[in-house]
């Protein structure tokens, strides 16, 4: 009776796991961030190295959160890992604000045309007050 149920577990965690997976990767589909990356910097020809990143950093994220990876690194190489999930969290945002045009329709609707660069500057001293907070505060 065991072996059954754990059968059906290991069932519903897979399909589970490919349901989130897939709209995961068709949300970074739909915002078009992988052309998009390329465009920006001129680098159409890697769009194959972008798509495989992508998919890289899915399985293997999607694995060490499976089995609690930890490691002890240099407080270097923490640093530049951080760096790497805060530049691809900014290009999801950035994403997404840009294809649901956020920004321009909360400007107009709150009359502040001019004044749309200090916005956006509030959006991201926000974003990085709340994380600090985060770390630093709530999280000991």
């Amino acid at each position: 009776m065991n072996t059954i149920i754990w059968g059906i577990e290991i069932l519903l965690g897979i399909a589970g796991g490919i349901a989130v997976g897939s709209g995961v990767i068709a949300f970074i589909l739909v915002l078009d961030i992988v052309p998009r990356l390329a465009q920006l910097t001129f680098s159409y020809h890697r769009v194959h190295w972008y798509e495989g990143a992508l998919i890289t950093g899915s399985i293997v994220g999607t694995v060490g959160d499976f089995w609690n990876w930890k490691g002890a690194f240099n407080p270097l190489v923490g640093i530049l890992i951080g760096l790497f999930y805060g530049i691809f969290n900014g290009l999801l945002a950035a994403a997404l604000t840009e294809v649901l045009n956020v920004l321009p329709i909360l400007a107009k609707r709150l009359h502040m045309h001019h004044y749309i660069l200090g916005l956006l500057l509030a959006m991201v001293a926000g974003k990085v007050a709340g994380s600090l907070f985060d770390w630093f505060v709530f999280q000991k």
